[in-house]
């Protein structure tokens, strides 16, 4: 007897991750059994019905918003409360100083304290360094909402620009007899990567009336203002910036069909469909993506990709009938396909004519994220009258430091 069991649909936010976790398992297992007709319905008459379909398309669009409520749930979870860190009489000194500051615009004691340790944040260098746990709270969680971040390898500087030297190929030996001559052997050849931070910014403004209130966290209110906007700018550097006053994202390389792939480019297997799956065994274009790999950075290989290409993947099977994706194990692990982790990333693009809309790779090794150290805040009480505004900038750069690490899928013909 066919099943009539509709679309689930999210009709109040679960309060827990529990809770949410089991509504996208209930959503996946209806998406299994809907999609599953749908194959039946195109094997008996050559096509699916449409409310089958449609159907298919609603139970998709509920389990992405499953997931993005599971998201922003674990999200939450993750967020620590400011000020609750250690660090003494000196960290308290600091928070009490920089709190002044940011509400009477006295920077007498911030003089004091920063001159003291030597500090080159001063009003003179631009702003004020935020105390050390605001400062932490807001890499924790861009670290949380931008999932390129979270990925990469994070470097911190004191400087404008990393620069770091990579050995693209490794030193020659070779096998000799016991009295045959030795000669010389080819060096390792090193290729030299410079990563320069660009400035990222914000000004958020406040009333006097906020700022004098003393029940009003302002700090807090600074992080909650700032870091997400700094983690949506950055998110989107990060998978396709030019490098042109912000950070060079992977797709922002030259991509080279992986057969003629050489250094500096980003090697990619296409579809062979123009924006689209090819219709005879789909999944093969992902297999061939994995294998591309090295076997040393395939085992720590995720793909990444934005919900709506997952939307797509989800409907994929093996010879064997068994679906290629994979719900996650636990509330706040990640769903995975073929074995290896997804990360959505809704600044890679969608599958279109010659897109490069799924990435695959150690990103660990493959990609750099460089912070100089310091979030600085600038007052300003004149330029918005009445408002105060708080200049933010923080400096952070990144770019691709190993090539051969990061592997595309192009949505293409060849």
């Amino acid at each position: 007897m066919e099943s009539h069991k509709t679309a689930p649909e999210i009709k109040a936010v679960p309060e827990t991750m529990t809770a949410a976790f089991d509504d996208f398992m209930e959503a996946f297992e209806a998406f299994k059994e809907t999609n599953d007709r749908r194959l039946g319905e195109i094997e008996q008459k050559l096509t699916a019905d449409v409310v089958t379909r449609d159907k298919v398309e609603r139970i998709n669009r509920a389990m992405d918003e499953h997931k993005r409520v599971i998201d922003q749930l674990a999200l939450k979870k993750a967020r620590p409360a400011l000020g609750g860190g250690e660090g003494g009489f000196e960290a308290a000194e600091h928070k009490a100083a920089f709190s002044a500051y940011m509400r009477r615009g006295d920077e007498s004691a911030l003089r004091a304290l920063e001159g003291k340790a030597m500090s080159v944040g001063s009003a003179a260098d631009g702003g004020y360094l935020v105390p050390p746990e605001t400062d932490t709270e807001i890499g924790r969680r861009l670290s949380a909402v931008s999932p390129i971040r979270a990925l990469a390898t994070v470097r911190q500087v004191s400087g404008t620009v990393l620069k770091k030297p990579f050995a693209t190929g490794g030193m020659a030996a070779g096998w000799v007899a016991e009295t045959a001559a030795r000669p010389q052997t080819g060096n390792a050849q090193l290729a030299e990567l410079s990563f320069p931070t660009m400035e990222l910014y914000a000004m958020p403004a406040a009333t006097a009336a906020l700022l004098d209130d003393a029940a009003v966290d302002v700090e807090g209110w600074i992080a909650s203002e700032i870091d997400m906007v700094f983690a949506e700018q950055e998110g989107t550097a990060f998978v396709s910036g030019d490098g042109t006053n912000k950070p060079k994202g992977f797709l922002g390389y030259t991509a080279v069909a992986d057969a003629s792939w050489s250094w500096g480019n980003i090697g990619y297997i296409a579809t062979g469909a123009a924006g689209a799956f090819k219709a005879a065994s789909p999944s093969d274009t992902l297999f061939d993506t994995v294998y591309s790999l090295k076997a040393g950075h395939r085992q720590n290989g995720t793909f990444v990709m934005n919900r709506k290409t997952q939307g797509q993947i989800r409907k994929f099977k093996d010879a064997d009938g068994n679906y290629l994706w994979r719900p996650p194990a636990s509330a706040g692990q990640a769903a995975s396909l073929l074995g290896f982790a997804i990360v959505e990333a809704e600044d890679m693009p969608d599958v279109a004519a010659d897109s490069f809309s799924i990435a695959f790779g150690d990103f660990r090794s493959g990609y750099l994220v460089v912070d100089r150290t310091g979030v600085r805040v600038l007052r300003d009480p004149y330029s918005a009258k009445p408002y105060v505004l708080f200049y933010t900038t923080k400096r952070v750069g990144g770019g691709v430091q190993n090539f051969e690490a990061i592997k595309l899928v192009k949505f293409a013909a060849s």
